[in-house]
C-alpha cells in the first residue's frame, strides 16, 4: 500500500505596500549635493591651478596668460625650487622641529589626560580647564612678551649656536609648539580615556601594577587609534606653521620648510610658477602622512562616538 503525502498549500504572501516617497528625489537633497559639489570645486580650483602653473615655464605664462593651453610641460620649476630654495636643508630643520614637538606634545598630553580621567583628586577638573583654556588664547597677543622672554633666557651653545638664547633656536620653536598644542590633545585624550572602563585599572592595582605600568601597558595601547588621529592633526598643524617660524627665527637658513618659500621671492619680481612648484613640494609630506595614517585617523575620530 502506497501512502502519498498531501500537498502543502501555502497561503499567498500579500504584497507589501510600497512607499511612494522611497525613490523620490527630494529638492533638499539635490540642493545639498549641489552645495557640496560647488564647495569642493571652490577648494580644488586653486590647488589645480597651482599644480598646472608649476609645470609651465614662466615666460610662456607671462606671454599667453594663465588660462592658455601649454606648449609643453616641464619639471624645471621643481628642480629650480628644490635647489634655489635649499629645501633639503629646510626639510631637515622641519624634521628636527616637528618630530620632537609631536612626541613631547602627545607624551605630556597623555600623561595629563591619564591623571585627570583615571583618578579622582581635588584639582583634576581645574587642571583640565587650565589646559583647555590655553587654546582660547590668541597667539598674536603674546608676541612681544614672548619675544623679550626668549631673548633673556640663555641656552647652551649646543642648543643655540647662533644666539646663545631661546631666540633663533630650534629648541625655542619646539617649546612654543608644545605649549600651544598640548591643551587640545589633553582635552581629546581625556574624553577618550573616560570611555575606557575603570575596572581595568582596579584589576591592575589588585595585581600590584604601579601607576606607570597602568599608563604604559594598559591605557596607552588602548589609545592607539586616537593617538594616530592626533598625530596626523598635530603633524599637519606643526608642519604648516609659518607664524612662529618667522617671529622666533630671524635667520632664513634656520627656518622650517614653510618659510623657505621666501627665498624664492624678490622685492620687485617673483616667479609665480617657481613659487607654485615650491608650494607643491612643501605640501607633499603632509599629504603622504595623511594617506599613510588615513585609516587610523578616521577610526580615531569615530571611536567612542557610540559609547555612553
Amino acid at each position: 500500500m502506497t501512502v502519498t503525502a498531501a500537498p502543502v498549500v501555502t497561503a499567498p504572501v500579500p504584497d507589501r505596500p510600497t512607499d511612494p516617497n522611497k525613490h523620490r528625489v527630494r529638492p533638499a537633497r539635490i540642493a545639498l549635493h549641489a552645495f557640496l559639489i560647488v564647495t569642493a570645486l571652490i577648494w580644488l580650483v586653486p590647488i589645480a591651478g597651482a599644480i598646472y602653473t608649476s609645470f609651465r615655464p614662466y615666460g610662456e605664462t607671462s606671454q599667453k596668460g594663465f588660462l592658455s593651453w601649454p606648449d609643453a610641460l616641464t619639471l624645471e620649476n621643481y628642480r629650480n625650487a628644490f635647489t634655489q630654495g635649499e629645501m633639503a636643508r629646510h626639510y631637515w630643520v622641519t624634521f628636527c622641529i616637528v618630530v620632537p614637538a609631536l612626541v613631547l606634545t602627545l607624551l605630556l598630553a597623555s600623561m595629563v589626560a591619564f591623571a585627570v580621567s583615571r583618578f579622582s583628586w581635588s584639582f583634576n577638573i581645574v587642571l583640565l580647564l587650565v589646559f583647555t583654556a590655553g587654546n582660547l588664547l590668541p597667539q598674536q597677543v603674546i608676541i612681544q612678551p614672548l619675544f623679550q622672554m626668549y631673548k633673556r633666557i640663555p641656552l647652551p651653545e649646543v642648543l643655540s649656536p647662533n644666539s646663545g638664547n631661546l631666540l633663533n633656536s630650534i629648541f625655542g620653536v619646539i617649546l612654543i609648539h608644545v605649549a600651544f598644542q598640548v591643551g587640545f590633545c589633553t582635552f581629546v585624550l581625556s574624553n577618550y580615556m573616560k570611555t575606557i572602563p575603570r575596572e581595568l585599572n582596579e584589576a591592575a592595582m589588585v595585581d600590584g601594577a604601579s601607576v606607570m605600568r597602568q599608563y604604559f601597558q594598559i591605557i596607552m595601547p588602548l589609545c592607539k587609534p586616537v593617538l594616530a588621529a592626533l598625530a596626523t592633526l598635530e603633524f599637519a598643524w606643526i608642519y604648516n606653521d609659518f607664524f612662529w617660524a618667522v617671529v622666533l627665527v630671524n635667520r632664513g637658513d634656520d627656518r622650517p620648510i614653510t618659510s623657505s618659500i621666501q627665498n624664492l621671492t624678490g622685492q620687485f619680481f617673483s616667479d609665480d610658477n617657481l613659487v607654485a612648484a615650491a608650494s607643491m613640494l612643501i605640501a607633499l609630506p603632509t599629504l603622504v602622512v595623511y594617506l599613510i595614517l588615513q585609516k587610523q585617523f578616521v577610526s580615531g575620530l569615530t571611536l567612542g562616538a557610540n559609547k555612553g
